[in-house]
């Protein structure tokens, strides 16, 4: 289990570049709007050192990274809403997405044309923010006629159904997307099976050229500002530098990327920010045939994160040893960790931990 993350920007803003560099893919990436038409995807395998520092230490046949789905949605337009440049099939694509990566460009460059004629990141963001707000509304246009109708015949159900769509209504009218509203509503069945476009979680991702990486330039300020308002996370990376990354050996990249002052590439900021936004977290499984990583939300019990190794494992559960990776880093091995009194046997009601190390037992 990973998670399917959409890109979207306007179009020239970098996207099928980042989208190539994560994914070492072939999506179409040229100097005129509209070169994505149909959603490139690319699975990616998201680094985690613990995973690679267990590895060293059980000497396993085979490592399996947890992954992350990337969606190369074709750039949106003003007007996207209304079916402008082809608007109604990408904002269709978005709907299929989990969390939802927008790409602002924050780059001067002459040679790459600006759908707008120029860059700027505020504007950028009001474009695709308000018309993913327009097309919710168009959705809950239809569902408040329908229900408005049915609740003044005297359905009650219709009539607390239509005092939900109607404060996600008022919400949207003001300009906000609807994941500011409070989660219990956004939970509601009612509300989830509208799939509204600006419920989906969101992160900005500020694309910069490669000397203004790492750099408080104008354009970042921007972007931050904004994301700071709506109290999301920004990434920061240059598509041209990602690009770069992934021509180069994988003993290369880490010398490559600490000569230009930074711990980690553009993926890997990319992802982990994914999975906070979404509230997964990893566990791990460690045996000589294989060591692999496991996504499961917050809060999931241990049967049902067995449950996502196999679905016997959840049905038959009995317990599971579980250790930190902290402690099987210091001590280096199960019998070790045994021996230190640092394994522990968890039962059903037990909340999976991120870093968790688990064996689990199970009757088949």
């Amino acid at each position: 289990m990973g998670f399917k993350c959409g890109i979207v920007g306007l179009p020239n803003v970098g996207k099928s570049t980042i989208f190539n560099a994560m994914t070492s893919g072939s999506a179409h990436a040229s100097n005129y709007p509209f070169c994505t038409i149909d959603p490139n995807i690319g699975i990616v395998q998201v680094r985690d050192d613990r995973l690679f520092r267990i590895a060293e230490l059980v000497k396993p046949g085979s490592i399996v990274p947890t992954t992350v789905e990337f969606v190369d949605i074709a750039g949106l337009v003003e007007g996207a809403s209304k079916g402008e440049g082809l608007g109604n099939q990408f904002l269709g694509h978005i709907r299929s997405v989990d969390a939802i990566a927008h790409i602002v460009r924050c780059f001067d460059d002459p040679e790459v044309v600006h759908v707008a004629g120029g860059v700027d990141p505020v504007r950028d963001i009001e474009v695709i923010n308000t018309e993913l707000i327009l097309a919710d509304l168009a959705t809950l246009e239809k569902r408040l006629g329908k229900y408005s109708k049915v609740a003044r015949a005297g359905d009650k159900e219709a009539a607390e159904a239509l005092c939900l769509y109607n404060k996600v209504s008022g919400c949207l009218d003001s300009g906000r997307p609807a994941r500011v509203l409070d989660r219990d509503l956004l939970q509601d069945h009612r509300v989830k099976e509208l799939n509204l476009l600006t419920a989906k979680p969101l992160l900005y991702v500020a694309n910069v050229s490669e000397d203004d990486l790492g750099g408080d330039m104008e354009y970042v300020l921007e972007v931050g500002k904004i994301a700071g308002e709506e109290c999301v996370p920004m990434v920061i990376l240059s598509g041209k530098i990602e690009s770069e990354v992934v021509e180069l050996p994988e003993e290369e990249r880490e010398v490559f990327l600490e000569g230009l002052g930074l711990k980690e590439s553009g993926l890997d900021k990319l992802a982990k920010a994914g999975y906070r936004l979404l509230g997964f977290i990893t566990f791990f499984t460690a045996g000589k045939k294989e060591v692999r990583a496991w996504t499961v939300e917050t809060g999931t019990r241990a049967p049902q994160a067995a449950g996502v190794i196999h679905s016997d494992f959840e049905r038959g559960f009995i317990r599971a040893e579980v250790v930190s990776y902290e402690d099987f880093n210091r001590y280096g091995a199960w019998t070790t960790c045994k021996d230190n009194g640092v394994v522990r046997l968890e039962g059903k009601e037990y909340m999976v931990r991120d870093g968790d190390i688990v064996h689990f037992r199970v009757a088949v």
